[in-house]
């Protein structure tokens, strides 16, 4: 696997920690006052919004971060 290769890895698997991460955060501060928490909606909410568009309403769960989280898992694991 050559430079590029391990580069597209390295990057999906930096875009699924902040993706993780964002997940965890909503969990201890869902309002978003902290400057990591608007660090990681910023980073994040273009690759989820377009995913919660598509996704049907499930009322109060948000599925958008789970599928996002397998898809660049499966993405990631494709380049190892």
């Amino acid at each position: 696997m050559g430079f590029l290769g391990v580069f597209v890895g390295m990057l999906l698997f930096l875009l699924w920690l902040l993706v993780l991460g964002r997940v965890l955060i909503s969990w201890v501060d869902p309002a978003g006052s902290n400057q990591v928490s608007r660090f990681l909606v910023q980073a994040t909410e273009p690759l989820l919004a377009p995913v919660r568009r598509v996704l049907p309403a499930s009322g109060m769960f948000d599925f958008s971060a789970l599928l996002v989280l397998l898809v660049l898992g499966a993405l990631w694991r494709a380049f190892l």
